[in-house]
Order: structure tokens, then sequence, then C-alpha cells
């Protein structure tokens, strides 16, 4: 009978700030809960960990959460316990050479997956799960792509998600206590109450304005630390602290801490619509079921733009045609694009299309509940030996 892989190493170096940190801390959170594996997740920045897990204490070189060994990844990389039986290399980290060398020496070596970034595109479906030999090493890495098909790696998704988001969201009680709990007061009859979470290059004045004008009232939600240059130029150097309002017009702008992950999640179930970026809140947002806007990470010579496409394309089947466009028109508008015209007057078809969008979401996040999910579809690709 073969020997149970039961050592797992995640390494990570964080580019994205909370987007690599959360990924890689919710993959190795669960395969330790779910699957009671020995996992050790290597990170060079822990002070973006910390902020969305506040177990965690940037200053340790060793510690332990959740059930997660982690250690802090320092270069020049010294000796430390042996290779795991698994290694995960996230999004093309480069692990040190040291530790490649030693799983060299490992008999059996150790199943090697790199993490690849979240794609849409067709090709991703391909590729996953190719085999990269190493060109001296007796060793091969395969690479893992998370994605929306059957024939990719799937999206982290934990047991028992939906139903914590179910019952929190029939939960007024609940949801009330996490309002107060941030801060904010709980949400009125008439109110629409956004979440704003994005990159500084977003279009947030006319957007602001838009909904400062607008017919509707708009409660906006923003983390702290975020958008910080773009907001304080919109509020005339008047950003509300935590706990403050700045009420201009129909528009209520709350400033709330820092989530933790996992309150993070309540806050996009609590919220009539997410505006999310880069890949962790872009994957919770689709599993809190809610209409939602992404703005997605720029890249070099609009590499970025097949991306966004390439998802809506996915996302679009089954949507009634008239909210696909006010999706579309509106996340490129979000993204920078000039082509999708005003990006205020596109918000008005966006929330026009918000019915048709919230009904769609839950057959969305159903459709895509019905694959593995990642963690999961690694252990038993580890397992197989594929």
């Amino acid at each position: 009978m073969a020997t149970p892989l039961r050592r797992w190493d995640v390494f990570c170096r964080v580019v994205d700030n909370y987007g690599d940190s959360g990924v890689c801390w919710r993959l190795a959170r669960q395969l330790a809960a779910e699957h009671a594996l020995d996992v050790t997740l290597w990170m060079d920045d822990l002070a973006q960990l910390a902020k969305i897990v506040p177990d965690v204490d940037a200053a340790a070189i060793a510690q332990t959460a959740a059930g997660v060994t982690i250690r802090r990844w320092i270069e020049p990389f010294e000796a430390g316990p042996p290779p795991g039986d698994v290694v995960i290399e996230a999004f093309g980290c480069g692990l040190p050479e040291r530790y490649v060398n030693a799983m060299a020496q490992c008999s059996p070596t150790p199943r090697w997956f790199l993490l690849e970034y979240l794609s849409a595109e067709v090709w991703v479906d391909g590729s996953h799960g190719l085999a990269s030999p190493h060109p001296r090493l007796p060793l091969a890495r395969r690479f893992w792509f998370p994605g929306f098909t059957v024939e990719t790696g799937g999206l982290l998704r934990e047991r028992g998600l939906f139903a914590a988001r179910d019952a929190f969201q029939r939960d007024r009680a609940a949801r009330n206590a996490f309002w107060t709990r941030l801060g904010v007061p709980p949400p009125e009859a008439d109110e629409l109450r956004v979440s704003l979470f994005c990159y500084p290059a977003a279009p947030l004045a006319p957007v602001l304005d838009g909904w400062a004008d607008g017919e509707t009232r708009v409660t906006c939600l923003i983390p702290e630390g975020v958008a910080v240059g773009a907001l304080d130029a919109w509020a005339g150097g008047r950003i509300p602290h935590r706990g403050e309002l700045l009420v201009r017009g129909r528009l209520t702008v709350c400033t709330i801490p820092f989530l933790a992950l996992d309150d993070y999640d309540r806050l996009l179930w609590g919220c009539d619509v997410n505006f999310v970026r880069g890949e962790d809140s872009f994957v919770r947002a689709q599993w809190a079921a809610r209409p939602f806007v992404w703005h997605i990470y720029a890249q070099d010579e609009g590499v970025h733009w097949p991306k966004l496409d390439a998802f809506l394309d996915r996302f679009s089947v089954g949507l009634a045609p008239e909210a696909l466009a006010a999706t579309r028109r509106f996340w490129h508008a979000w993204n920078g694009d000039a082509a999708a015209g005003a990006v205020d007057s596109a918000w008005i078809e966006f929330a026009r299309a918000g019915p048709a969008l919230g009904g769609h979401g839950d057959l969305w996040a159903n459709r895509l509940a019905g694959s593995p999910d990642l963690a999961t579809g690694l252990v038993k690709s580890a397992g197989n030996g594929l």
C-alpha cells in the first residue's frame, strides 16, 4: 500500500498583496482542516497575511494558526525540515534552489504542482495538468490551473460555505450584529448597500458622484486603505474615519476595518452589489451569488482584456442579453476602457440589470459548485500520482 502523502508545503511570494496571501492561506487552511494534512505555508511577506488572518504574528519566523504551520520565507533559504510529500509553488514564485535540490534527494521525489493564476480563457483547459521536467534534476512539476470548467483545477470552496452563507442571509439578527461590529447602521429597506474593493486606478470619483446624484439611496462600504488617493480627492481631504459617515446627496460613504477573510465573506453576503479585485475576492464574490463588479489586475500591453472578456463569455451563459450588455459595458468602463463610454451612465444600466444578475448569480454559483473544489482536486491528483 502506498504511503499517504501527508506533508504538504505551500510556497508564496506576495505580489498582489491580499490576493496572493488570501488564495494561499485559504488553500493551506482547507488542506489542513478538511483533509487532515500536515501543511506548512512558506510566505515572504507576513504583514499582508496578518491583516486578513488576525491570529498571524507578522514578526514571527515560525508559528501555527488554524492548524497550519506558517514559516517566513527568508533568502538566503536556510536548511529546514525535509521537503513535503507534496509541494505547491504558487503563481510561479520559484522555489529556493536549496529546497529544490533537497527535493531531488528524496525517495520518492515529492509531487510538485505549479499553482497558476485563475483564468477563464479557453487555452487553460488544454494546459491544466501538463508536466514540465526540471532541466537538470529528476523532478517534474505539473501545472494546476484554477478555472471554471471540469477540465481545469476548479476553485477554492470550503465545505459548508453555501450553508453558512444561506444561514447568514436568513438571520437578520446575525446580520445586524455584524453591521454593528463594523460600526455601520443596518441597511434600510430602500437602500442599495455596496462593498468597494478596487485598485487605485479605478474611476472612483464619477461613480461616487453618480450615486450621490442618483435616485437610489446608496451606502458604500470601503475598507481602510483602499483607493485612499481617489477617495481623499473626492472627499476634499475629509475621508471618514472608521465609524464616521460621509453623506453627499443620496450617497453615504462608510470606512470599515480591513476585514479578516471570514468577515469579508460576510460582507459580500450582506451587500447588494460587490466591487472586487484581483483573484481571491473575485472568487468569493461569485460564491456570494450577488451582483458583482470585477476590477481585474492590469497587465502590460492590455493582456488582461481577453481575460476579462473570457470570463464574461462563460458567466453570460443563460443571462439575459440586456443584462449581459450592461455588465460588459460597466465592467469595461470600470477597468478604464474609454470605448465603453462614461462610467456613471454605464452604472445606471448595470443597476437596472440588478434583479437579473441576482438570479443568475445563484445559478452560476451552483453550476460551479457542481465541480470538485480546487483543494480536493489537488489531494486527489497527488494521491493518484498524476
